[in-house]
């Protein structure tokens, strides 16, 4: 049996695209799961964030490695 998961939005950060014809978005955000220290994370939500769809959450180390990598790569 699956318990609840507990989320809080610290920050949102960018919205990544528009919205979808049922509402949705992928957004960048800072976001506390059941209660532990926020993370990086990346996934679609709907328009009141009572619902998300499957995502990525990284660390601050994670997330600085994945933008040191894109610039070593001529990505960004």
């Amino acid at each position: 049996m699956m318990s609840d998961i507990n989320f809080n939005i610290e920050k949102h950060i960018a919205d990544l695209g528009e919205r979808n014809s049922k509402g949705w978005i992928k957004e960048f955000n800072l976001v506390s799961w059941n209660g532990r220290e926020a993370k990086y994370d990346i996934r679609d939500w709907n328009e009141d964030h009572t619902k998300m769809g499957k995502g990525i959450t990284l660390t601050h180390d994670e997330i600085n490695f994945l933008c040191d990598a894109c610039y070593e790569n001529g990505i960004v």
